[in-house]
C-alpha cells in the first residue's frame, strides 16, 4: 500500500487534502502530516513516504528547505501551490508535478497517477523550479523535456527549432540532437512565448536567435543559421517580417 505524507501550513487546506486522498484514493495511506519545515524534518527523519505532498510556502520556510535538508529523499513529490501564472510557468519549465489550489478531484487524480509513474526529480530540475519561482520577472535559461523514457535538461539557447509531429513535438538542438517530446507544439509555444521563440507556422516554432534571413520567394520561408529552411504561413508572414525588422534595427 503506497504511503503519503502531507506538508501544508494551512490547517484547513491540510485537512481537506487529507480527506480527499482518503476518500478518492483509499489505496494510499496518509501516514503523517506536518505544518512547518521543522515539524516535517522530524517526521521525515523517522520515515519517508512513497508520495510527499509538499506546499511551497510554509510558515517557517519553504518546501525547498525540506528538500535541501533531505537531498537523498526518494519520495515522489507532488507540489501543492496557489494558482499563480508564474508558479505554473515554473513547474512547466522544470517538468515537475504540481496541484493548483483550489484543485478538482480530477486534478488530484491526474497528479497522483503521474507521480506513481515518474522518477524522483533530480537536483537540476529542482534548481530550475526554485530559480524560476524566486525570480518570476527573469527569463528561465533551461527547460526540462519529457521524452518517452527519461527527462532531459536543455538550455533554451541550444534549441534551434521545434516541429509538430501529430500531438507530439520534436526539438532540434545545436548538437544535431533530436528530442521527441510527448506534448503538443501549442504547449511549448505558449510556454516559450516572450522567450525569443516565434510561432511561424502551425507546425513550426523557431528560436529567433537561429534565424539568418527571411526569404520572400516561394511563398516566404526562413533561412536558419544552420542552413535549414522553415516555412512561414501566410497569416504569420507580416508578423514575422515586422519582428525581424525590429530585431535588425535594434
Amino acid at each position: 500500500m503506497p504511503t503519503a505524507i502531507i506538508i501544508e501550513d494551512n490547517p484547513d487546506a491540510l485537512q481537506l487534502l487529507k480527506r480527499d486522498i482518503e476518500t478518492h484514493h483509499p489505496e494510499i495511506e496518509v501516514i503523517n502530516t506536518a505544518q512547518s519545515v521543522v515539524e516535517a524534518a522530524k517526521i521525515l527523519r523517522k520515515s519517508q513516504p512513497d508520495i510527499l505532498f509538499l506546499d511551497i510556502m510554509l510558515g517557517d520556510g519553504t518546501g525547498f528547505d525540506i528538500l535541501e535538508i533531505f537531498p537523498d529523499l526518494t519520495s515522489k513529490i507532488i507540489f501543492v501551490t496557489a494558482s499563480d501564472e508564474f508558479a505554473i510557468r515554473a513547474f512547466k519549465f522544470a517538468a515537475i508535478d504540481y496541484v493548483l489550489k483550489p484543485y478538482s478531484e480530477e486534478d488530484l487524480d491526474n497528479a497522483i497517477k503521474r507521480a506513481k509513474s515518474q522518477l524522483h526529480p533530480d537536483k537540476e530540475r529542482f534548481d530550475i523550479l526554485k530559480k524560476t519561482l524566486a525570480s518570476p520577472e527573469a527569463k528561465p535559461d533551461k527547460i526540462s523535456l519529457h521524452t518517452l523514457d527519461k527527462i532531459i535538461i536543455v538550455s533554451l539557447e541550444d534549441i534551434i527549432r521545434c516541429e509538430a509531429d501529430s500531438n507530439n513535438t520534436i526539438f532540434y538542438l545545436k548538437d544535431n540532437q533530436k528530442v521527441f517530446v510527448t506534448k503538443t507544439l501549442k504547449y511549448f509555444a505558449d510556454m516559450l512565448d516572450h522567450h525569443n521563440f516565434l510561432r511561424v507556422h502551425q507546425s513550426h516554432l523557431v528560436n529567433m536567435q537561429s534565424i539568418s534571413a527571411f526569404i520572400k520567394t516561394d511563398g516566404g520561408y526562413l533561412l536558419l543559421k544552420n542552413k535549414e529552411t522553415v516555412p512561414v504561413s501566410v497569416r504569420k508572414k507580416s508578423e514575422v517580417v515586422e519582428i525581424l525588422d525590429r530585431m535588425h534595427r535594434s
